[in-house]
């Protein structure tokens, strides 16, 4: 065990840990999931890519490469995991929290904001939005590389580590509170469809394909990952980066309740649960570090 821990990072830990939180959750709901097995091996494979990766990263020479491999699999890990979340919550059978969510955004607005946004529904803007929607796949990649190409690797690996444990926690929130949003459960109240040019139509019917979890709607993650990075690009004082993500990032806000992605309220909570994970992600990351020596969160 002390081997292993000398090759960790803190990002490899958070990762290991999640996993076999999911890992414990899939064999609890064995008796009424037939997929429980599925998602076991999933997680365990990926357990294994990470370790492998952190050993192959300790070992290889340059060390460059190695540093690519493990971030590879971070990235894959987060999208596995989450394309997994569906199975995995179905397994409990757990009711929706769509209604409790539709009912706290007509409280505080006194109109279903899906349906209120009709008014201003045009195919340009709509490309517009969605275009800005789907920036939430690139703008962590973007961010990262911009560190690596700068030689900013300490730098890197903070921020790795916070975009990391805002994915997750936006997992456990669809876990805690599987919804499906607003295009599936209002969309008997909207007064005419989306206005989708031929390109819209072909991304949404290829984000629906790719999108195996339908009950990702609270908190909405679109909004707290690309809040969070474009915190970290101000952060880390990428000036440039951070004029180019802000408009966007706020075009992305505005397409999750216009394109009927998500209830305002989701996006309310990704605001939140970005506040929470910039003031977890420092102190919980030098407590890691510690715990695996490395006092400097390397």
């Amino acid at each position: 065990m002390s081997i292993i821990m000398t090759i960790l990072k803190p990002s490899d830990v958070l990762t290991l840990f999640f996993l076999t939180l999911l890992s414990t959750l899939a064999l609890f709901s064995a008796a009424g999931n037939p997929s429980w097995a599925r998602l076991l091996a999933t997680y365990a494979a990926l357990a294994l890519a990470v370790l492998a990766a952190a050993a192959y990263r300790t070992r290889v020479s340059p060390a460059k490469s190695g540093f690519h491999v493990s971030v590879a699999v971070s990235v894959l890990a987060v999208a596995l995991v989450f394309d997994s979340l569906g199975a995995l919550i179905a397994g409990f059978q757990r009711a929706y929290c769509d209604a409790t969510l539709i009912a706290i955004d007509l409280a505080i607005f006194g109109v279903h904001p899906t349906v209120w946004l009709e008014r201003f529904g045009d195919p340009r803007l709509t490309d517009l939005l969605q275009l800005a929607y789907i920036s939430y796949y690139f703008i962590p990649l973007a961010l990262g590389i911009v560190l690596i190409v700068r030689g900013r690797f300490g730098a890197f690996e903070e921020v790795l580590f916070g975009i990391l444990l805002c994915f997750y926690l936006s997992y456990l929130g669809y876990l805690l509170f599987p919804a499906i949003g607003p295009r599936f459960t209002l969309n008997q109240l909207q007064h005419a469809s989306l206005q989708l040019s031929p390109f819209t139509a072909k991304v949404q019917q290829t984000l629906d394909a790719l999108e195996k979890n339908k009950t990702d709607a609270f908190p909405s993650g679109h909004s707290a990952v690309s809040l969070i990075c474009l915190y970290y690009a101000w952060k880390e004082r990428e000036r440039t980066l951070f004029l180019v993500l802000l408009p966007v990032v706020t075009g992305l806000l505005v397409a999750t309740v216009y394109l009927r992605y998500h209830y305002v309220i989701d996006v309310f909570a990704g605001m939140a649960l970005t506040l929470f994970t910039i003031a977890l992600a420092p102190r919980l990351r030098r407590l890691l570090s510690k715990a695996l020596g490395q006092p400097r969160g390397l």
